[in-house]
């Protein structure tokens, strides 16, 4: 068993002699109150005599002692026996390395309903008043060390960077900070956190897979119920609920979420009167969202359409820029099946790229062709009308190709759910295998791509599907939670910080926000109660200040700051050359893209403008967070991690993996013509590489 340091019965004893005071204190005051009353009422709930009926409340008297509103205790001093800390015992005896997901449940113990912690010991717990918790990609314990070459340090091969953190099955310890032991530009850390946490990123070291440190930080797992959970799918349980497709319409809510176009019909107020369709946009005739329902008299009994017409769209795109995505085809399908429209489309700017693997689209298709996306635009305007319903598989990036904007939609990956829950979105081919147990988009990966036709039919199946089963059909393999949700839900006050007198606090929410590159309100971020988007990690850094200070008016960070802040500084990511720029969004706009050096931190740290150092980024990563601490309140704790280690040969060997495979499996292929091989010595390289690139750092610590 693991022994950790839980503060000692000296300790114990001033709590106990504190809480003894408490109560004395509180029961002499009621018994004042009770005395000062006493010569008007004999009790507190009282006849002042048997005999006396005729008084207008029958002759009972109710006293209210008025008791004052509970205040917040008095933030305890750095030498009080009451200030929270996170402690690591010597004593302990861990098992393996923390995961990104330990930090994640060390959130929730201190301020939800988490599990405690078996690998630290936290100290007073409802003293801590705020959480920080920053991601900086890119930091290595091997940068930690004393006498490292930062001139050498990123020239090295791809096996002796793996080397480098390679480390023993049994070194998960963590590394005690000592100031002069550490390189100069990181011995801030040394005055922020006491230790060096070895973390270890989410994934599969057999399969070769790594898995987001994102997602794992900001999901939580559902709890499941005692009597445990149900599959969705149960042919001998399951009964039917015909329901109508307008009870899957996507909310107003939901559209913002995930990013749709906005509509003036999903507006109000000031937000509405002063809308404007961006330069080139059109919007459908639908002044409001009450204009789409239909009476019930016009509908035909058990219709599941509810007298809406319902249309699925798909749209297949080339691209015209490095991130830029152009509609080359549009295709319509009604309820019954039928093709409405199926249309070529020339798009203005020239193609670079046809992406015929995925689109199915040639250069022969398109030439001929003198559609533009302005005639779609006006076919579209005649064909859609209030009462029409939009379905589709991710229909935000449809919608945005022919930059059209409607309210009433039915979007698949909405409906059914990532198991992993959001951002994260299933593949249109993995919802037909699993719910209609039917293979779709079966192109030979070099010339054949998707059919929007067939992808408009599946979606319209996966919906009528849905409709003919139920609400609560292929809606129940969600695993996890965001985690500015459970938060806010499942939050806890404790009496310290003013809540409730209930022994062990009581549900209540609490505030996060989310400072990170590029536009945080289209991720995962969105569900904080502040997002915060930034171009730099000064951006970042003046964010995070910001969201734990709070806003002198209150209006957009509530005064007094929030409870739980999430950041991601990304410029030593960039340097390191970490970021995957093929993982940004194709409608993704320029800023959200990786600088070609972190400028920001260079002009004002000293460095040396476009010939950045890594030296002087880490110096520049040490000094904000440095400033971040120093600008914390007190009882604040303040976690920071890396997520991942170097992916890049990961990466690579992964791409490998995949070129092999795309033409193995190609018809008429012959092993000795790949152009690539994969055997068992790739194979044991990619693992290796995994190994390392899920070696990441941690740090804890207590303002």
């Amino acid at each position: 068993m693991a022994t950790l340091a839980t503060g000692s019965s000296e300790d114990k004893a001033v709590d106990l002699l504190e809480k003894a005071q408490a109560v004395a204190e509180s029961a002499v005051a009621d018994l004042a109150g009770s005395t000062q009353t006493s010569t008007e009422f004999s009790g507190s709930l009282k006849r002042s005599s048997p005999h006396d009926a005729n008084d207008d409340d029958e002759g009972w008297q109710t006293i209210e002692r008025g008791r004052p509103v509970k205040k917040h205790k008095k933030i305890p001093g750095a030498a009080s026996n009451r200030y929270p800390g996170i402690h690591f015992s010597e004593q302990a005896r861990l098992q393996s390395k923390i995961g990104v997901s330990s930090l994640r449940d060390l959130i929730l113990y201190i301020f939800a309903d988490g599990p405690a912690p078996q690998w630290v010991s936290v100290k007073h717990r409802p003293e801590f008043r705020k959480i920080v918790t920053i991601m900086v990609p890119g930091l290595e314990e091997a940068m930690f060390k004393d006498g490292v070459d930062f001139s050498n340090y990123s020239n090295l091969t791809s096996d002796q960077a793996i080397d480098r953190v390679a480390a023993s099955p049994d070194d998960y310890y963590p590394r005690e900070l000592k100031k002069e032991a550490l390189p100069e530009a990181l011995q801030l850390f040394a005055d922020m956190f006491p230790h060096l946490w070895p973390v270890r990123a989410p994934g599969d070291d057999k399969y070769g897979k790594l898995h987001s440190p994102v997602q794992a930080m900001l999901t939580v797992p559902l709890k499941e119920k005692k009597s445990g959970v149900k599959a969705v799918i149960d042919p001998h349980g399951w009964k039917d609920v015909r329901t109508r497709i307008t009870e899957f319409l996507a909310t107003p809510e939901e559209l913002m979420e995930n990013g749709f176009p906005k509509h003036p019909a999903m507006l109000r107020g000031q937000q509405r009167d002063s809308f404007e369709d961006p330069d080139g946009w059109v919007h459908t005739r639908v002044d409001n969202l009450e204009d789409g329902a239909v009476p019930e008299a016009e509908i035909e009994q058990g219709s599941i359409t509810a007298g809406r017409q319902v249309l699925a769209l798909d749209c297949e795109m080339c691209m015209t820029g490095e991130t830029e995505y152009s509609l080359t085809r549009i295709s319509l399908v009604s309820w019954d099946g039928e093709v409405v429209l199926d249309e070529l489309v020339k798009p203005e700017k020239p193609i670079i790229d046809y992406v015929t693997r995925f689109s199915g689209i040639t250069k022969e298709m398109l030439d001929p062709v003198t559609t533009t996306l302005e005639d779609i635009q006006a076919r579209l305007l005649e064909i859609l009308h209030p009462r029409t319903i939009l379905v589709g598989h991710s229909l935000d990036s449809d919608l945005k190709a022919m930059r059209l904007a409607h309210p009433f939609v039915v979007d698949t990956s909405i409906l059914f759910p990532h198991p992993r829950g959001p951002p994260l979105k299933s593949s249109l081919k993995y919802l037909a295998l699993k719910y209609l147990n039917r293979e779709v988009q079966k192109g030979d990966g070099t010339v054949h791509g998707h059919d929007s036709i067939e992808d408009a039919k599946t979606c319209l199946d996966l919906v009528k599907k849905k409709c003919e089963k139920g609400k609560a059909w292929a809606a129940g393999d969600v695993q996890g939670e965001n985690i500015f949700k459970r938060l806010a839900r499942a939050g806890t006050a404790y009496r310290a910080t003013a809540g409730p007198q209930a022994t062990g606090g009581l549900p209540v929410g609490k505030t996060s926000a989310a400072v990170d590159w590029g536009d945080a309100t289209r991720s995962v971020c969105n569900a904080a109660t502040v997002t915060i988007s930034c171009n730099s990690d000064a951006d970042v850094e003046a964010g995070v200040i910001r969201a734990v200070k709070g806003d002198p008016d209150g209006l957009e960070v509530p005064g007094g700051g929030v409870d739980f802040v999430w950041a991601r500084m990304r410029e030593l990511e960039a340097l390191q050359g970490w970021w995957n720029r093929n993982k940004l969004a194709p409608d993704a706009p320029a800023t959200s893209g990786p600088p070609p050096t972190p400028t920001a931190a260079a002009s004002e740290e000293g460095g040396a403008g476009q010939n950045l150092t890594l030296e002087a980024c880490l110096m520049a990563v040490a000094q904000r967070l440095k400033r971040i601490y120093d600008a914390l309140p007190p009882c604040t704790a303040l976690i920071v991690f890396s997520g991942t280690g170097d992916p890049r040969e990961m990466s690579r060997l992964q791409a490998v993996q995949a070129q092999f495979r795309r033409e193995y499996n190609t018809p008429g292929s012959k092993w000795d013509q790949l152009s690539v091989q994969w055997t068992d010595k790739e194979d044991q390289a990619l693992r290796r590489a995994v190994r390392a690139a899920r070696c990441g750092i941690g740090f804890i610590g207590v303002k």
